[in-house]
C-alpha cells in the first residue's frame, strides 16, 4: 500500500479552515509521492473526555462524503475514539498511524491536541517529525470577515438560521443526507409531493424553516424547496425534513439522498388554510429557483 501523508483532526462540517488542511495534505503528498489522507474519529473526543456530546455539524457519513467527494482525499480514516484511544499517549498515536495506516507525515492546525489529556500538541508534532525525518506542516488559524472560522460558531449560525453566513464559513453547501422513509403523503396530495427524510441524532439543528436546497441524486443536482421543522399547519409534532425537489420525478424510498442548504427563505409558521400553505410552498419554489441561478456553481 502507499505511503499516505495525514491531515489529523475531527473535521466537524469540513469548513474553509480545514481546507487549508486538506489543500497542505495534498501538497505534502504530491511532493513525497504518496497519498493525501484525513484521521478522523467516530465520535466527538468532548463526549468521552469531557463528558459532554456536542452537536455536531455533519454525520460521520456526511463528513466522510465531503472529505472524498468535494476534497478528493484518498485515503480517510475514521477511529474510534474510545477508552483506549482517549488514554494512548501522543508519541503511541503517531506510531499507531505509521506503523498500521502507512503514514509518511503529517498536517495539522496549529491548536490541534492529541493523546492522553491533549499532552500532544502542533509543536510537538512538528518536533516528532523533524527527529524521524519525516514532512510536517503546521496551518495556522483562519480568519474571515473579522472572526476565527470553527466548528463551534458554524453551528451557532445553523442553529440561528443564518445559513448564508454558516455557508461562507463552510465553504460549501451545508450538507444533509439520509434515506427517504414513509411520510403521510400530505405534500403529495397537495400537489407537491415531497420526500420524507428522518434527522440523524446527535446534529445541530438549523432553525426551523424553508431552506433554498439542492439535492444531489444519482450525481445529478436538482432545486429542492425543503422544510425542516415540525409542520404546524397539519399539527405536526416530530422534526422532519421535506425537500420537494423539484424537476424530478422517481420512487425514492428506501434510496439516500444529499440535501445541500444554499438559504433560509422563511421561519416555518401555520397557515390558515392548505390552499395558502401550498400557495406559499409554489412561491418558495419560485424563489429557491432563482436563488439558485445566481450560484455559478449550481
Amino acid at each position: 500500500m502507499s505511503k499516505i501523508i495525514y491531515a489529523l483532526g475531527f473535521f466537524d462540517g469540513v469548513h474553509i479552515g480545514h481546507t487549508q488542511l486538506l489543500l497542505q495534505c495534498h501538497s505534502l503528498a504530491y511532493h513525497h509521492d504518496c497519498e493525501a489522507g484525513v484521521v478522523t474519529f467516530d465520535s466527538h473526543p468532548d463526549t468521552l473526555v469531557l463528558g459532554n456530546t456536542p452537536r455536531l455539524i455533519n454525520s460521520i457519513h456526511d463528513r466522510e462524503w465531503l472529505l472524498r467527494e468535494k476534497y478528493a482525499m484518498e485515503q480517510v480514516l475514521t477511529l474510534p475514539f474510545d477508552e483506549k484511544m482517549r488514554s494512548m499517549p501522543w508519541e503511541d498515536f503517531l506510531e499507531l498511524l505509521r506503523r498500521e495506516h502507512h503514514a509518511a507525515g503529517f498536517v495539522c492546525g496549529e491548536d490541534f491536541r492529541f493523546g492522553h489529556k491533549g499532552s500532544g500538541t502542533a509543536s510537538l508534532l512538528a518536533d516528532y517529525c523533524h527527529r524521524e525525518n519525516i514532512p510536517c506542516h503546521v496551518v495556522p488559524e483562519q480568519i474571515l470577515e473579522g472572526i476565527r472560522v470553527s466548528s463551534t460558531y458554524i453551528r451557532q449560525q445553523l442553529e440561528d438560521g443564518h445559513m448564508a453566513t454558516a455557508v461562507r464559513f463552510l465553504g460549501h453547501p451545508h450538507i444533509l443526507s439520509g434515506k427517504v422513509v414513509h411520510g403521510k403523503a400530505l405534500g403529495r396530495k397537495l400537489g407537491v409531493p415531497t420526500a420524507n427524510l428522518q434527522l440523524p441524532e446527535g446534529l445541530a439543528v438549523p432553525k426551523f424553516g424553508v431552506y433554498a436546497c439542492s439535492c444531489l441524486i444519482d450525481g445529478v443536482r436538482y432545486p429542492a424547496v425543503t422544510n425542516l421543522g415540525t409542520r404546524p399547519t397539519v399539527e405536526g409534532s416530530n422534526i422532519t425534513v421535506e425537500p420537494w425537489i423539484l424537476d424530478y420525478s422517481g420512487d425514492l424510498y428506501g434510496r439516500r439522498i444529499i440535501l445541500e442548504f444554499h438559504y433560509f427563505l422563511r421561519p416555518e409558521m401555520k397557515f390558515p388554510s392548505l390552499e395558502e400553505l401550498k400557495a406559499e410552498i409554489h412561491r418558495n419554489a419560485d424563489e429557491t429557483r432563482a436563488y439558485l441561478q445566481t450560484l455559478l456553481t449550481f
